[in-house]
């Protein structure tokens, strides 16, 4: 390697983000020294949620125990279709 100044073999060498894109290639930003992840996706210091954090917390829709519900329900309904088609 040369001493030029546009000598960008060590930015290309340097490690990458660990984050997915949207359509689920490895993103392309450089790492946070130290870190497994860019500034923007929780390289920096301080960021993230903190332990036990409420705001973080999922619910409503989309909880395991509402999936798990919803999945029930649909394999009542199902067994409930088959067995009014075995009536006819």
């Amino acid at each position: 390697m040369s001493n030029h100044v546009r000598n960008t073999g060590p930015m290309l060498a340097s490690p990458r983000c660990g984050a997915k894109t949207r359509c689920g290639g490895a993103r392309h930003s450089p790492a946070v020294i130290g870190r497994k992840h860019c500034r923007m996706h929780g390289g920096a210091q301080g960021s993230g949620a903190l332990r036990a954090n409420q705001n973080a917390r999922k619910h409503g829709l989309f909880t395991r125990d509402a999936i798990a519900e919803r999945r029930q329900i649909q394999a009542l309904l199902g067994e409930a279709r088959r067995l009014l088609e075995e009536m006819k």
